[in-house]
């Protein structure tokens, strides 16, 4: 039952019926309307604003809202005093964003107090109550596996300790913090002991608010120095003081010759690790350090200090339990903050915020260095980058071989090439100076639409061996269908992301009308997919020993299968007319049923078998639990799951669907999600394609065909011209 500060009023109606009124909060604050997802991480369904005539009548309010401490609330806290409103303190969660709110991120999480805020020890707050160990109701709109129960100590509930163990390895694991923007500094080998103090920003109200001052870091440095005489003291700068945004404390520290300033933006959640001593004034990167096992001193009085955890500098008299690490998380993290889904905006809890964050950081590593990029065409360029994306590399796009000599590539430097259109010189290039050549392709669920026609893909594979579709040296791929292990986990995770594509109807490109096959295929009579290929891709290059043209195959299958019944169905390039190939029309060519303009969802759900070259067709075959024949090397054939042509030496492993799943779909592409920006996974994409390809089939506009036309004309000019540069 929600509380009576969040309970819905009714509105009288002249029907005589009640009407339920949304639940709305009034804010005066233009930042906080400004937050993606407010009304989620409220628990409410609209947020008004306080100023102007549009504000609605104290009467249809549940609550003000207002950022913290900060002395622009006053006027909010009036008018919730004046009008009997509860007010709530809204600030940035522990487990915020990629990027700094400075820098405009919007938080995947936030806290929200009603009695006071976290960061002021003054006064009592709902965090310091549930800590004390009273029995705090549960704020309507936090998501918990284990809501508090009233009369007795939330705290104390093992389930809840248990999911907080689990989400405090996660993180640790991870190495994640409340930004996590900054790359890992590993500390060079050193047999003096090293001690970390941690400046913070100055005017930040927990200093004030955390009974400390701008004195306690003069304070807090002397200590260590002192209690330290043989250590090298680092002193850490806050992230928004290297941005240039605001001030700090300790810039003048490195006059002291036992003092190493950290100017630099690193990953405190990774720096902690490596000292043996952790100093803060009020800084989560206290907590943090608490997390990774290293000894905390306090110089203020922040949320975590005065339960037993830490050695505290100053007396918090409020705070009488004592508490272990996993009860603070879980008061902190699991029942006080709230969360956001980092792709859908729906209310939470954290443990799709850790494992978005520990995608960011573990992609944002492999993208790390100089980037080099060879063979991509102007508009492939804008949404490269973002697949490349990492705050702390470099990208650049360059014309040849020449051109790269010209930048003096460096020890970090990469070469990413699209496919394998790197000539010979350049490949030498990399090859006499040592630069790791990485491959560029499209991902097996790409888009709803072609790429031909400039549309931008959901998903990208980049191998760092080889590439999935030339079969004549090893690739990423093939070394994890080969070597490397799947949880059941993952494989139960690959089994819900194959049925989720099957009944959703999905696949590559999701083009195509979606009406029902008919064919004229016998009661027992087999039907057979054949898919056509542009003949000059170089999957079929590279991977088509003999058979390497859409007529030489329909006569191979033909020969192979003459009773049956053969739907052939062009490429969609080919049919767009985007790309050059052959749709043959005539009995003569071998099939018995020509599809353009039906989806190949459909065709294969028409068919029993899929025979094809190295098309991804028969891997979507597969998914769909479809005999496949491969006549090529596809990367799905060898396995065990295909009837196959030729094979592979190398592929010796059988596999159960599900691995093949595991490591094609999840482990080997990686996602985006085109409306933030930010990396996904497999299973968040789908809906985006499902809601992409709903959109487009709602679009009737005529001069669609004309403008892709022109689009692609435009383009290749463009291309032309730069390139003859």
């Amino acid at each position: 039952m929600q509380p009576a500060i969040w309970q819905r009023t009714r509105r009288p109606a002249r029907t005589g019926l009640s009407l339920l009124m949304p639940i709305r909060a009034l804010s005066f604050s233009r930042g906080i309307h400004r937050i993606p997802y407010l009304t989620s991480l409220l628990g409410v369904d609209a947020v008004s604003r306080g100023g102007g005539l549009a504000r609605p009548p104290a009467t249809e309010l549940a609550c003000v809202v207002g950022w913290g401490q900060k002395r622009n609330t006053a006027r909010a806290r009036r008018y919730a005093a004046a009008r009997g409103l509860p007010y709530l303190a809204l600030e940035d969660g522990f487990l915020r964003s990629v990027d700094l709110g400075v820098q405009g991120d919007p938080p995947l999480s936030v806290v929200v107090d009603d009695v006071g805020i976290y960061y002021d020890a003054r006064q009592p707050s709902r965090l310091e109550q549930l800590l004390n160990g009273a029995a705090v109701a549960v704020l309507p709109g936090t998501v918990v596996d284990a809501p508090a129960i009233q009369g007795s100590d939330p705290l104390l509930d093992e389930a809840l300790l248990s999911r907080a163990r689990a989400c405090m390895a996660r993180l640790r694991e991870a190495g994640l913090s409340k930004y996590n923007n900054s790359p890992d500094l590993e500390l060079p080998a050193s047999e003096q002991p090293r001690v970390l103090v941690v400046d913070q920003t100055a005017g930040d109200l927990s200093i004030e608010y955390g009974l400390a001052g701008p004195d306690s870091f003069r304070v807090m440095l002397e200590a260590a120095l002192g209690e330290h005489p043989d250590a090298e003291i680092l002193v850490k700068i806050h992230p928004d003081v290297i941005a240039g945004k605001k001030r700090g404390h300790l810039r003048d520290a490195a006059s002291h010759p036992r003092v190493r300033l950290l100017a630099s933006d690193v990953n405190p959640a990774h720096l902690v690790r490596q000292v043996q001593q952790v100093y803060v004034v009020s800084s989560l990167v206290g907590f943090e350090a608490l997390l990774a096992g290293a000894p905390v001193s306090c110089f203020g009085a922040p949320f975590y200090a005065g339960w037993g955890l830490t050695d505290d500098r100053i007396a918090i008299p409020r705070r009488r339990q004592k508490r272990t690490l996993e009860q603070v998380f879980s008061a902190a993290y699991l029942l006080y903050a709230r969360y956001r889904h980092p792709h859908t905006g729906v209310a939470c809890g954290i443990e799709p915020v850790i494992e978005h964050l520990a995608l960011q950081r573990r992609l944002f590593s492999e993208n790390a260095g100089d980037l080099y990029c060879y063979g991509f065409t102007l508009w492939k360029r804008g949404y490269v980058r973002r697949y490349l994306q990492c705050p702390w590399n470099r990208v650049r796009f360059i014309r040849s071989g020449r051109q790269l000599r010209r930048l003096q590539p460096g020890h970090a430097a990469r070469l990413v090439v699209w496919g394998m259109r790197e000539p010979g010189p350049l490949r030498q290039l990399a090859e006499q100076q040592h630069i790791p050549l990485w491959r560029m392709e499209d991902g097996f669920l790409r888009s709803v639409g072609l790429g031909s026609d400039l549309i931008a893909p959901v998903s990208l594979v980049l191998d760092r061996q080889g590439i999935y579709f030339d079969p004549a040296r090893p690739s990423e791929l093939e070394d994890l269908l080969q070597h490397q292990a799947f949880s059941v986990q993952e494989l139960a995770s690959a089994r819900r992301l194959r049925e989720n594509i099957v009944g959703l109807g999905l696949s590559k490109y999701n083009v195509g009308q979606s009406q029902h096959l008919s064919h004229g295929a016998g009661a027992n009579q087999r039907v057979i997919l054949v898919p056509g290929q542009v003949e000059d891709d170089a999957s079929i290059r590279r991977g088509c020993p003999d058979i390497c043209t859409n007529a030489g195959l329909l006569r191979a299958v033909r020969a192979n299968a003459p009773d049956a019944w053969i739907i052939y169905k062009p490429h969609p390039d080919v049919l767009s007319g985007n790309r050059d190939g052959v749709t043959e029309t005539e009995q003569a060519a071998g099939y018995d049923q020509l599809v353009t303009d039906i989806g190949i969802v459909q065709c294969l759900e028409a068919a029993d078998e899929v025979h094809t070259m190295t098309s991804l067709v028969g891997f979507e075959g597969l998914l769909r639990g479809k005999r496949v024949v491969t006549y090529g090397l596809p990367f799905y054939a060898g396995w065990g799951l295909t009837s196959d042509r030729h094979h592979v030496e190398r592929r010796t492993r059988k596999l159960v669907l599900d691995g093949l799943v595991a490591g094609s779909l999840i482990r080997y592409p990686r996602y985006l999600d085109l409306a933030t920006g930010r990396f996904a996974t497999a299973e968040s994409v789908l809906a985006q394609l499902v809601n992409r390809r709903s959109a487009t089939s709602q679009n009737n506009n005529i001069l669609l065909p004309l403008y892709h036309r022109v689009a692609r004309r435009l383009v290749n000019l463009l291309n032309g011209i730069f390139y003859a540069r």
